[in-house]
């Protein structure tokens, strides 16, 4: 019998009880950090002035600034220093991350079925539904490619039709 996967567990203080929903809300929970986390997935942004201007929520500064270290800090997000100027830096998913997929996924499902929404910007959500886990597991390895190996995106992957669709909507 093969023995479990075992993880190393996210870099955060300790929370108010064990519970994992609880935990999880307690990092993830607030106005932003999900949003963000978003912003980097879908959009293919990786800079700090590319996620301020392209926030369609208006995110401010210094609320960016907060939540782009705070990610850092628990391990979902990797900050590098951008190899084409020397002053900038990069911001990549890291696994825990590229594992919200699903999580995202469904909570995009939701918000279309049951909440008034764009439908340019409701479109991804549909998409990702209706393609299931089997979309999941091919846009996480795609991210994977992208965020950890540092590959470019791929002009017919998961997230080149995601954009796709959106903009077609968009026009």
């Amino acid at each position: 019998m093969s023995q479990p996967v075992v993880h190393e567990k996210l870099p955060v203080p300790p929370g108010r009880s064990g519970c994992p929903i609880n935990r999880t809300i307690e990092l993830l929970g607030d106005r932003w950090s999900l949003i963000v986390l978003r912003d980097i997935m879908f959009s293919g942004n990786t800079h700090f002035r590319e996620l301020l201007t392209g926030s369609l929520e208006g995110i401010a500064s210094n609320i960016l600034a907060d939540r782009l270290a705070k990610l850092v800090a628990a391990g979902l997000l990797t900050r590098d220093d951008d190899p084409t100027h020397r002053q900038k830096v990069e911001y990549h998913l890291a696994e825990p991350a590229i594992q919200l997929v699903p999580v995202l996924a469904q909570l995009g499902a939701w918000g279309a079925h049951w909440l008034d929404t764009a439908p340019e910007l409701t479109i991804r959500a549909e998409l990702l539904a209706a393609g299931g886990p089997p979309l999941w597991e091919r846009f996480m390895t795609e991210l994977r490619a992208t965020h950890l190996d540092r590959a470019p995106s791929p002009a017919d992957g998961v997230l080149a039709e995601l954009t796709a669709a959106y903009e077609a909507l968009a026009e």
